[in-house]
């Protein structure tokens, strides 16, 4: 495991750089996302290309996605960076990132759906932390949209801080497992194996090092989880797993449907029927309708749910610097 590469903390007044590596977010909610985020006391600083509209879906074409992606981690008045929506298109970026210069300046990167490329190359390149976090138009558009308590935690390094039945965890399979975070939308997250850009946790010729796998995703069936988690065992990727945490599945069921949730649970645990370590689900983090969670990625957790009724996520060290 590499060394990890944590960036500063996020200090009241701090100037969060507002881009869109992926998809077009829509002008007003972007602007009451803004909003919401200069009323909690920040600055803010929309960048060129953030509400650019195509080619096709994309918030510009590649370079001007990346131009922007590089200018916000090099300008030292910038303290975080956070993303509009998600939608499709990080991962284009992924071969022709500044990894040097991202080196020389750390700093939170927030974002959640298809940023799971950037969250999961910049961890395996670079070592650094990132924020599976609210997003402007996203989240921080709604009311209520993002969750105080952990954005506050994760951003300015409470050390240890939970998540528990109160932030939605429930207990699938009793347990207690510590490893390093790591995941993010399931789609996103499974196919990456097979690319220099896959999540470096498992390697037959290298030292292998425990985790914690944290997946979420929207508008995605049974059969489709069944053969996404199909994938990430055949890739070897749940060798090291220890843990398995998946996220609130609201987003994936009819509404109001208890059946379709039991089932999808129930694929779930026969899928992992050969899986040793404790199992939650239900934490609202990504794809959800409720307030949403931060959750850094990178740093070293612990799941415990040998109290099946009182499940809890630690977090074991801060994920920004002292």
């Amino acid at each position: 495991m590499r060394t990890l590469l944590k960036p500063t903390p996020l200090a009241p007044g701090a100037t969060l750089a507002i881009v869109s590596p992926a998809s077009t977010p829509k002008p007003d909610r972007v602007q009451q996302g803004i909003q919401a985020l200069e009323a909690l006391g920040y600055k803010t600083r929309l960048y060129p290309n953030a509400l650019n509209k195509g080619p096709l879906y994309f918030a510009g074409d590649r370079a001007e996605r990346l131009a922007d992606l590089h200018a916000a981690f090099a300008d030292p008045e910038i303290d975080a960076i956070i993303c509009t929506r998600g939608g499709w298109g990080s991962a284009e970026l992924l071969p022709h990132l500044d990894l040097e210069m991202i080196r020389a300046n750390p700093k939170p990167f927030l974002g959640y759906s298809d940023h799971t490329s950037l969250h999961t190359y910049l961890l395996k390149s670079l070592g650094l932390v990132t924020f599976y976090a609210p997003m402007v138009a996203a989240d921080f558009a709604r009311r209520n949209g993002y969750d105080q308590a952990s954005w506050t935690h994760a951003l300015t390094g409470s050390d240890p801080w939970s998540l528990t039945a109160t932030d939605g965890l429930r207990t699938l399979r009793p347990g207690t497992a510590t490893g390093q975070i790591v995941g993010g939308c399931l789609s996103i997250y499974t196919e990456s194996m097979g690319t220099p850009y896959a999540p470096n946790v498992y390697a037959p010729d290298l030292p292998n090092f425990p985790t914690i796998l944290f997946l979420e995703d929207i508008g995605t069936k049974p059969y489709q989880w069944d053969r996404y988690l199909l994938h990430l065992r055949f890739a070897g990727h749940l060798a090291t797993a220890q843990a398995i945490v998946f996220g609130d599945m609201s987003q994936n069921i009819a509404p109001g449907n208890p059946e379709d949730l039991a089932f999808l649970e129930a694929v779930l645990l026969n899928n992992l029927r050969d899986f040793q370590g404790p199992i939650a689900i239900g934490l609202r983090s990504g794809h959800v309708d409720a307030p949403n969670i931060t959750l850094p990625l990178g740093i070293q957790a612990q799941l415990d749910t040998s109290d099946p009724d009182n499940p809890r996520l630690t977090y074991l060290e801060s994920a920004v610097q002292p």
